[in-house]
């Protein structure tokens, strides 16, 4: 394990001189010399003292707190505070240079694009009317301060880091002196950790967009003509330390949605959902089943303070296979309507003749409303559904408006909150008093970001952009399947109530969060056999993104579906220059062809196979997978289609092994060497046909249970089974030529 003074010195930005770092090892110094000073003991007891009275002394008759040492408790916490003020000085004094780095490239490219004003006083795509020169110019530059401000989060996080390492070592030996919990709040309170810097993400957001010369996507009108596009949700974990890289690799793509705050415009927007579900979890435990028909029933607003305007949300579960999709759907009221929708006294047909006279709903749009709130005023009723967990995080939208082709939203600072144990004066009170402190056991926080990629994909955009991919493959994304915050934050603050838990909570990542709120009866001891607990992690332990309590992989890097790295050592094993697509690389540009990526990190993998010794040449995977956290959704059809190609193989080497059979039986004796040669020849072909359809059902049935990301065909076995077989039907082709050109020249010597 590598000591923090030695990974503080690796881990200096070359762009900063090193006396801007905290002087690690002064601290570390002074920690040493009072370790060595052993002073006795004052009696705490006494409370009171005598101005004319010497000092108590020790048994040598020096004074109990004489200290000959020139360094002292005081020096310690003198020192600590001049390196915390110079780092909060330094990071201030950065971000400051940043801003005006940023002021410098608007200002740009205000005046480039002022200049393509017409005579009539029009501006006509601005950027457009750009050179070359001038968008590389200003892309290079906000290219240079994005990746500065991500070296300055770099240095704020390791000196975090080493403010808490000297904090902790400082209490271990002086533990009559503890100073560390005072410190780290003091720490939360300065600018360099507290400040929200998202300032600088909205403008260069705005940079950004102003070079792509982002237009707005006409509203497309109905919904017929969006049938054949294929939408796909992908949730992702993102670390916390990645959340900013995440974000600077998103913006060059698309614009951040623009919230409005109470000090100016902000990349993000605090979002409070409520949960509600009766005393059994019954909607919980329906989402989590994946239960044709469950649906998720909650009550969301946006901002900060008291909600206004209200959304009455209702997601329902569907089955793909079955040719249908999930839905979301919902409506607005205001706050003081809530306790009439939980009440079922909400007037439905006054706001119905609202909506026609005042906003010009048409009858259709009239009768799906009507229908949505009949039906979610009705659930509450029949289900006696009560808030029961509310989600609370920031939220950041990426979108260009109108264009939904590729949605993506990042969700930081997450925190479920129970909301069981008060009284909801029948309604009145659907969520917590937010003054009145929370327990432990009412609030978990969630250790990572998590990222929703929405695609909409269709036509000329059957393929997702390269620049998502890119991202997918970047190491900085973990992939968990059907992650959803409702069901986490019931799992962990009602332990008690729920029946069965998802699968991520053996994680060894977020193990620790629900410690902290009181939700360890749903995990494994510490030293439990497998670290996961029975169920679906006992085959499936792939599936945790950081491993589990047993086998731990924090610093593993991000996986996703699109990584093509499914096997340990895949990248010490690459030939050079041809590496995974890891975070580093990510921002270091590197130019590696997917094509490339996938023949470099899957070859050789194919040995570890059920009868992989036998059919060495088979498409296979090893048991080793180097994090993989994505998952294939597996419809029923699948199993059998796996069945029906066994039997499909299998037929076709019982007819082989059939027809060599018959040739064995009937061929006769004057004539048998080539019937019985070309018998023999098909026998061990038919033999292989059938090994070869065990092989594969059973490959493809571990396939289908660990769900491994990638190719579930073999594209080489048939290949060489049939030319083997075209082989030999070509020799006996060839054989029974020569024989009839030997029986017709014997015949024409009779004649």
């Amino acid at each position: 394990m590598v000591k923090f003074g030695l990974r503080l010195s690796q881990n200096r930005a070359p762009e900063y001189p090193p006396e801007a770092y905290m002087d690690y090892d002064k601290l570390k110094e002074i920690i040493h010399d009072l370790k060595k000073k052993k002073l006795a003991r004052v009696d705490s007891t006494t409370r009171e003292v005598s101005l004319t009275a010497p000092p108590p002394t020790n048994a040598a008759g020096r004074q109990l707190t004489a200290d000959d040492s020139p360094v002292t408790e005081e020096d310690f916490y003198s020192t600590i505070d001049k390196e915390l003020a110079k780092v909060e000085s330094f990071t201030l004094q950065q971000v400051m240079e940043l801003r005006k780095q940023i002021d410098q490239v608007e200002f740009d490219i205000q005046g480039w694009t002022s200049t393509t004003t017409t005579t009539t006083g029009s501006i006509s795509s601005g950027v457009n009317k750009l050179n070359e020169t001038q968008i590389e110019t200003s892309r290079n530059t906000a290219d240079t301060i994005a990746k500065s401000f991500l070296i300055l989060e770099k240095y704020v996080n390791i000196n975090f880091m080493g403010f808490h390492k000297i904090l902790k070592k400082h209490d271990k030996n002086s533990p009559q002196h503890q100073c560390k919990q005072f410190y780290i709040n003091r720490m939360h309170n300065q600018a360099w950790v507290r400040g929200d810097y998202s300032d600088v993400v909205v403008r260069l957001s705005g940079i950004y967009a102003a070079l792509r010369d982002d237009c707005v996507v006409v509203e497309k009108e109905g919904g017929a003509a969006q049938s054949s596009f294929l939408r796909s949700t992908t949730k992702y974990w993102v670390r916390t330390e990645d959340v900013s890289k995440v974000k600077y690799a998103i913006l060059k793509h698309l614009p951040v949605f623009l919230q409005k705050t109470s000090t100016g415009e902000s990349d993000s927007q605090l979002t409070n959902s409520v949960y509600f579900d009766n005393d059994q979890l019954e909607l919980y435990h329906g989402r989590l089943d994946k239960t044709p028909g469950a649906i998720a029933y909650r009550l969301r607003w946006y901002g900060a303070g008291d909600p206004k305007l209200v959304f009455c949300e209702r997601k329902t579960h569907r089955d793909t296979w079955t040719g249908e999709a999930s839905v979301k759907e919902r409506f607005t009221i205001d706050e003081s309507e809530v306790k009439q929708v939980l009440n079922d006294k909400y007037p439905i047909d006054e706001k119905r003749a609202e909506m026609q006279s005042k906003k010009g709903a048409t009858a259709e749009e009239v009768d799906d409303w009507e229908t949505l709130v009949r039906e979610m005023i009705q659930v509450v009723q029949v289900k006696q559904l009560v808030p029961t967990m509310r989600t609370q995080y920031m939220r950041t939208a990426f979108q260009i408006p109108f264009d939904a082709t590729v949605r993506i939203s990042l969700d930081t600072n997450l925190c479920m909150i129970s909301e069981r144990g008060y009284d909801t004066m029948g309604g009145a009170k659907w969520f917590r008093d937010p003054e009145k402190p929370l327990a432990d056991n009412e609030i978990t926080r969630f250790p990572h970001a998590v990222l929703e990629v929405k695609l909409e994909l269709g036509g000329a955009n059957a393929e997702p952009p390269q620049w998502v991919t890119d991202l997918q493959n970047s190491g900085m994304l973990y992939e968990v399947h059907k992650f959803s915050k409702f069901i986490h934050g019931c799992a962990a603050l009602l332990p008690e109530y729920v029946r069965s838990v998802p699968y991520w909570v053996d994680d060894a990542s977020i193990r620790d969060s629900i410690l902290r709120s009181g939700g360890g009866r749903i995990l494994v001891k510490q030293d439990h056999e497998t670290g996961v607990g029975p169920g679906a992690n006992e085959v499936y332990d792939h599936l945790l993104p950081f491993g589990n309590v047993k086998e731990p992989r924090l610093d593993a890097k991000g996986r996703t579906a699109n990584t093509a790295s499914l096997v340990k050592g895949a990248e010490e094993s690459a030939p050079k220059g041809v590496a995974a697509v890891t975070a580093n690389q990510y921002y270091a540009d590197a130019d590696v062809s997917d094509e490339e990526l996938m023949n470099s990190t899957l070859r050789g993998c194919c040995e570890d196979t059920c009868a992989g010794w036998m059919f060495p040449f088979c498409s296979g995977y090893n048991d080793d997978i180097l994090t993989p956290t994505s998952v294939q959704k597996i419809e029923p059809k699948i199993f059998f289609a796996n069945e029906r190609t066994f039997l499909h193989w299998l037929h076709s080497g019982v007819t082989l092994y059939t027809i060599a059979a018959g040739i064995l039986a009937f061929a006769s004796d004057a004539n048998s060497m080539t019937a019985h040669w070309y018998a023999m020849a098909l026998l061990p072909i038919s033999l292989g046909f059938c090994l070869y359809a065990l092989h594969l059902f059973l490959w493809r049935s571990e396939k289908i249970k660990t769900r491994i990301p990638g190719r579930w065909d073999d594209s080489r076995g048939p290949l060489i089974l049939g030319t083997t077989l075209c082989c030999v039907l070509f020799i006996n082709f060839v054989m029974k030529c020569k024989e009839i050109r030997k029986y017709n020249s014997l015949l024409g010597h009779e004649l």
